[in-house]
């Protein structure tokens, strides 16, 4: 099969940023399929000025140059120039590259994921070439310009006045797509609540794996002393800060907590202020098998929908349970109580939970063991499989209707 991929964001080694877990998926999701001998090409949003195709691990990656006023992903900007950019893209009608791949690679199926500075209008180019469309949802750009549906410290229960504006065109858009995929049924429904996606002809929920090694079961000695560990972006959204104020109030003795990711000084100063009594430390950023292999329990304090992080299908293939809010994806990813506990995300309610795991040890050692023993794993390929049924069940429907 031949598969153009669209991703805002692409890792290679001319452009390694990361944002997210989004882009990494997409990278090991192309390179899975080129190693099975799909063909794929991948286009992303140009980063720099005249940014060159680049062929990185077997896949050919074309950068599309942006249409509006600043790249994404840039510095920030005000609130009056963001409200331009956010505008220009609703209403960004051509795709030119991707029109041109289209022509010249001729994909059975066009997979989109994340959109930004690349817009809706690749799918409106793949619907009038009759290339089938599959989308996967791993963020809520389509009803909010940020994409994250979070505002004022909490996520957002409706779509407000300014982002019903400024993503209008995009979710009109919506009726080109063929088939969509949540990243967790979560993410799914909040679209459908949105009254997006409800005549799309497939509509399925395909979760992260992690691409780690799972982990073997051990039989270390425990430590008195619980190690938590918290891996991603230090931002308000993700609920660093709630959670640094849970540890402010817990026993310094009983826990320690690992922070892994990137931040400044200034940032580092801030929680240390937060909780001055508190055993921090800060890891920057590091490989993830690096940061489990330190940790008891993986904290993930989430206080928006997060639609599908993949740092609990990691937690899980490295045995570690994880504490986790009730946002977007986190609860689906419990595995029934068999990976972890959930907890309300204020800082009173976690530092209560954290008590709760110091006070009985046994607990996280006896989850930690039977994660390590499951017979049965998730993996990067099972994933490779779900969305192979997917691509198959649009192309035929395809087929179907042109005979």
């Amino acid at each position: 099969m031949r598969v153009l991929i669209i991703s805002s964001v692409y890792p290679t080694p001319e452009a390694p940023r990361i944002i997210g877990g989004a882009e990494i998926f997409t990278r090991q999701f192309a390179e899975s399929l080129a190693a099975s001998g799909d063909g794929v090409e991948v286009v992303r949003a140009a980063s720099t000025a005249n940014q060159q195709m680049e062929i990185a691990n077997g896949v050919t990656v074309y950068a599309a140059p942006v249409r509006n006023i600043y790249l994404p992903f840039s510095e920030q900007h005000s609130a009056p120039l963001r409200g331009v950019w956010h505008a220009v893209e609703d209403w960004q009608q051509t795709a030119t590259l991707v029109s041109e791949r289209i022509r010249a690679f001729r994909p059975d199926v066009m997979h989109s994921n994340n959109l930004s500075g690349l817009t809706t209008a690749v799918w409106k180019v793949a619907a009038e070439a009759r290339i089938p469309i599959v989308h996967t949802l791993h963020d809520y750009y389509l009803s909010c310009p940020r994409c994250s549906r979070f505002s004022d410290g909490k996520a957002c229960a409706h779509t407000c006045l300014s982002c019903k504006i400024l993503t209008v065109n995009r979710r009109r858009a919506t009726s080109h797509v063929n088939g969509v995929v949540g990243v967790s049924q979560r993410i799914l429904d909040i679209h459908s609540e949105l009254g997006l996606f409800l005549d799309t002809p497939v509509r399925t929920v395909i979760r992260n794996a992690s691409l780690m090694a799972p982990a073997e079961p051990t039989n270390a000695s425990p430590d008195p002393t619980i190690t938590l560990g918290f891996i991603g972006r230090l931002t308000e959204e993700k609920g660093i800060y709630n959670l640094i104020h849970a540890i402010a109030a817990v026993p310094p003795e009983a826990v320690r907590l690992l922070i892994a990711g990137r931040t400044d000084e200034k940032q580092q100063q801030l929680i240390k202020t937060m909780a001055p009594n508190a055993r921090i430390e800060f890891l920057g950023f590091v490989a993830p098998a690096e940061f489990y292999e330190k940790v008891d329990v993986v904290v993930v304090p989430s206080i928006w929908e997060e639609p599908g992080p993949i740092v609990v299908a990691d937690a899980k293939a490295a045995g570690k349970p994880f504490l986790g809010t009730r946002f977007g994806g986190i609860p689906e990813a419990i595995d029934g109580g068999a990976a972890g506990w959930l907890t309300a995300h204020d800082p009173v309610s976690l530092a209560k939970s954290i008590l709760q795991l110091v006070a009985e040890p046994q607990r996280i050692r006896d989850m930690a063991r039977k994660l390590a023993e499951r017979q049965t794993r998730r993996t990067f390929a099972d994933v490779i499989a779900e969305y192979r049924g997917v691509f198959e069940q649009i192309t035929d429907r395809r087929k179907a209707a042109s005979s």
